[in-house]
């Protein structure tokens, strides 16, 4: 038997797309840095400061509010025109079906939920820090880890619907199927859904969402419309192998020691900034808002190429995992090529784009990886 699968190379298309994607992530996050570096170095954020305590008669928890509100506005109004670049950039390779009224609205929707979200962690650190001006990371620490747990178990059921809609997947044999495959893999879900992406995207997607008594599979009716049974079954077995080998509980440990040691940076940062450079009025001075999401930000790009790798790490697992708890790799093998056609992907990347930019193997990869593992359990005569 041939263990090479039949790979197509990737297309002009597929190449253009995904530079200018990247050339697109690599601007938003250099205007990102730009906007927080500014801020400190002008005294803007002092200034916004001073705007929202005139505006709240002093009342430090709703100048607080309002000084956050200023930020994400003034972040907002620097990062929209890349921010429609991408929606635009969807709909030049056709892979979008979304209104540019329905783009605003999500982009509304977006900003709120992320005011709400904020607000609600930045509130706890300064008042955690007005108390406790030298304990306050590690509290904020503890506090950040339960708020994220929390945010995982709700996400399915609260923040998903504000941009999606779901259904009970109406195929009553592929969902006894996907609920058997979850049962032999020692999970229990809460229900099998359709995931109504075709609303606003062409691209094609699963997931297993939610903790405890929320979590679910979710399906999208671009998969359910174009691939078959085998093939989904294929894709759940894969993302059923994460569960199966610990990689949720795993990552959570890891964000917890990561949080740790950026917690601990930036108490001392920040202690430095007050005392040796007089930045900051004091450590709760929420002027300081912007030096705290720049530590938080180089220490995610510093980190990114260790933590892509851990996850390629994960995912070659999970693939391991679904070769062995479907009957035949071919399914896979097939919906991968799929995938990459259908959402554009290149299946076989530069070395360093991979290991740069990428959290999952490259799909030439994976495809040769199965097509090994299946020539090994049927080795030819």
């Amino acid at each position: 038997m041939n263990s090479t699968p039949n790979l197509q190379p990737d297309s002009f298309e597929a190449r253009k797309y995904n530079r200018a994607k990247r050339w697109a992530e690599v601007c938003d996050l250099i205007v990102g840095f730009g906007l927080l570096i500014t801020l400190l170095l002008n005294h803007g954020s002092a200034r916004l400061r001073d705007l929202a305590y005139n505006a709240s008669r002093q009342n430090y928890s709703l100048a607080l509010f309002l000084f956050v509100l200023m930020l994400l506005v003034v972040s907002k109004v620097v990062t929209l025109p890349l921010d429609y670049y991408a929606f635009r950039l969807e709909h030049k390779y056709k892979l979008s079906n979304q209104k540019i009224s329905g783009w605003v609205w999500d982009e509304v929707k977006g900003w709120l939920v992320g005011l709400v979200l904020i607000t609600i962690l930045v509130e706890v650190l300064y008042a955690t820090m007005r108390a406790y001006p030298d304990e306050w990371w590690i509290i904020v620490w503890v506090v950040f880890i339960g708020f994220s747990v929390l945010l995982a178990q709700l996400a399915p059921v609260v923040l998903f619907p504000i941009f999606y809609r779901f259904e009970p997947l109406r195929n009553d044999g592929l969902r006894e199927r996907l609920v058997r495959l979850s049962e032999r893999a020692g999970t229990r879900v809460r229900g099998v859904y359709e995931w109504k992406i075709s609303e606003k995207s062409k691209k094609a997607n699963a997931a297993l969402t939610g903790l405890g008594k929320t979590r679910r599979i979710l399906v999208a009716d671009t998969l359910l419309n174009n691939y078959t049974d085998d093939e989904i079954e294929a894709v759940l077995a894969h993302e059923l192998g994460h569960h199966v080998h610990g990689h949720i509980a795993k990552g959570m440990l890891l964000q917890v020691g990561i949080t740790f040691v950026g917690f601990f940076a930036a108490s001392h940062i920040l202690r430095w900034a007050v005392d040796q450079r007089q930045m900051f009025q004091s450590v709760s001075d929420f002027a300081n808002l912007p030096l705290l999401a720049l530590i938080a930000a180089v220490l995610g790009l510093v980190l990114a190429p260790v933590l892509n790798a851990y996850s390629r790490y994960n995912e070659r697992q999970a693939d391991q995992y679904a070769w062995k708890s479907i009957v035949s790799v071919d399914p896979f093998i097939s919906s991968m090529h799929k995938l990459a056609s259908q959402n554009l992907a290149e299946e076989n990347p530069s070395r360093w784009i991979e290991v740069l930019f990428h959290s999952h193997p490259s799909i030439g990869k994976r495809t040769a990886a199965a097509a090994a593992w299946r020539a090994k359990q049927q080795p030819a005569v």
